[in-house]
């Protein structure tokens, strides 16, 4: 894989995936509407985004489904480039103060919001703050704990007059940091961090929820939006660079079964697809077919306070009874690498050596070792039997198709038997962080570039723990990685605390994420970040 994470002041930037059954008639509609639109001689793109966004409002909107809109009709301070590069864009340009701790931001005097209106600091600083208020419970919040006064804030212990976050001037906005934050131009290209049109959404605390009412700043803006069946995205013609923009029109489908999505682009539908796994070996040498790194990786969550998953022994059984290298091989079946530790191969330390190759393989199958351990935990709990266990995943098919052969594996190897659960993906987060599942499908893919991304999500009290495990030591390992300014040394904590982790594991991981797609000949210039997220941009697409 290609090396996208050096934490050395020059570093390449960045779920959960959610889907959930759609209008699978989608696209017709939308192919309809699309031929006329191209017979018209504009240049529509037919996408399809498997699921209604999660939010369209930036900083509730914490999932791939959202971001793939949000992140083209909106834009923050910095942008990654096709290079995935951090790049100025809202800001035109930056000075940063000699220890590092306060940005100033010059905001481009052409930037405007899609209905004229110039987009000012005030707009950063009352999308910042929003996004920080305990009130908003946004799950993105502890992205921007690097900030003055931040973490306080959203605790419920501070004041929004305490934040690092000033409107100098109209087009002038100054943060100031807790401490030098190397990733920072990294991170705020995160669509929480986008800037919100201020005026509308005081006058409309439901502005992004239709489509004519929401105000964008980005390459594109939302001209239709059906619910549960299609977004419309048209060229902005108030954004800034709206000469680079190739695109007319972005159709985005609604379908999560990925053979219909296949169907509708084997039909002229749709202008690029997923494979579906039962068509993975057939297609996935087709000379159409574009595979891309991708930060992040599949694994599944224990609610470490139910049982038996209070009990460490019996979730290490679990996890080593699953066959990772299978998984890959005979059901996902899309080139996917068997993950051995949470943290993605990709990232560099300050000698050069790759986290994942010096980190080791901490998640591995081993079914007597497996067999072993459940039965010192069910010893140690004084179980005879084991309570019912429920796997529970939110319902797609390609969910449903692996948690089946994690269901097998584990009877098969351990002799436990679990009942499996589908849940509607609008219900399924929600449910997670209630900690009402007890075992259950997650993702994760990175915000920024670097390990300690990854890694955080499991400090007591994350928004995106999920688990009920809380652990001391760990939460004091990720505390010191972040204020450790020696990169070596910070490594070296980040090193430590992945191992506990994985030890106590309140997860088991599956496999890393890539980005495979099979594109229509007359696509191009679609970037998809390793770290990062869909860009649009600069895409285009032939008569």
């Amino acid at each position: 894989m290609k090396k996208w994470g050096i934490f050395l002041f020059s570093i390449v930037m960045v779920l959960v995936l959610a889907a959930c059954t759609a209008n699978d008639e989608a696209g017709q509609e939308e192919q309809d509407e699309g031929v006329q639109s191209e017979e018209g001689g504009e240049k529509v793109l037919r996408m399809n985004n498997g699921t209604e966004p999660t939010s369209m409002n930036p900083p509730i909107g914490f999932d791939a489904s959202s971001w793939n809109v949000l992140n083209n009709v909106m834009e923050g301070l910095t942008r990654l480039g096709q290079d995935d590069q951090p790049q100025e864009a809202m800001a035109e340009s930056w000075e940063v103060s000699e220890d590092g701790l306060t940005y100033t931001f010059s905001i481009r005097e052409d930037a405007n919001w899609s209905n004229g209106e110039p987009v000012t600091a005030e707009d950063f600083v009352y999308a910042w703050t929003y996004m920080l208020e305990p009130e908003t419970a946004s799950p993105a919040a502890f992205l921007a704990y690097f900030i003055e006064g931040a973490e306080a804030f959203n605790a419920g212990e501070g004041s929004a007059e305490d934040l690092g976050l000033t409107a100098v001037d109209e087009k002038t906005f100054e943060v100031t940091l807790t401490q030098p934050t190397g990733a920072f131009l990294n991170i705020i290209s995160n669509p929480s961090f986008f800037p919100v049109h201020k005026a509308t959404a005081e006058e409309n605390p439901e502005w992004f929820a239709e489509a004519d009412t929401f105000v964008a700043n980005g390459p594109f803006k939302l001209e239709a939006w059906e619910h549960d069946s299609e977004i419309v995205m048209a060229k902005n013609e108030e954004y800034w660079d709206a000469e680079t923009v190739k695109l007319d029109k972005v159709h985005w489908a609604m379908v999560s079964d990925t053979n219909t999505e296949y169907q509708m682009f084997e039909s002229g539908d749709l202008d690029m697809t997923e494979i579906p796994a039962d068509s993975a070996e057939e297609l996935i040498d087709s000379e159409n077919v574009v595979i891309e790194d991708q930060a992040g990786l599949a694994f599944y969550r224990f609610n470490v306070e139910e049982e038996p998953f209070q009990n460490k022994k019996i979730r290490q059984a679990i996890g080593k009874a699953v066959n990772q290298q299978e998984l890959v091989d005979y059901v996902t079946k899309m080139g996917e690498v068997p993950a051995t530790g949470f943290v993605s191969p990709g990232f560099e330390d300050a000698e050069g050596n790759d986290f994942r190759e010096t980190n080791g393989d901490l998640q591995t199958f081993d079914a007597e070792e497996a067999k072993a351990l459940l039965e010192e935990g069910m010893e140690e709990e004084g179980y005879d039997e084991l309570p019912t266990i429920t796997l529970t995943y939110s319902n797609t098919e390609s969910n449903r198709i692996v948690a089946e052969a994690i269901q097998q594996m584990v009877s098969q190897n351990i002799g436990v038997d679990m009942e499996l659960s589908a849940s509607e993906s609008n219900v399924f987060l929600d449910e997670q962080r209630a900690l009402q599942h007890q075992l259950s499908r997650s993702s994760f893919l990175h915000d920024y570039a670097d390990p300690v991304n990854a890694l955080e999500s499991f400090v007591t009290g994350s928004s995106m723990n999920r688990t009920g495990w809380s652990n001391e030591e760990y939460d004091q390992l990720i505390a010191d990685a972040k204020a450790e300014t020696d990169e070596q040394a910070r490594y070296e904590l980040l090193y430590e605390a992945e191992k506990l982790l994985m030890e106590e594991a309140p997860i088991f991981t599956l496999h890393y994420y890539n980005q495979v797609y099979l594109y229509a000949d007359s696509i191009s210039d679609v970037v998809r970040h390793p770290v990062g997220y869909l860009e649009l941009k600069w895409a285009d697409k032939e008569a």
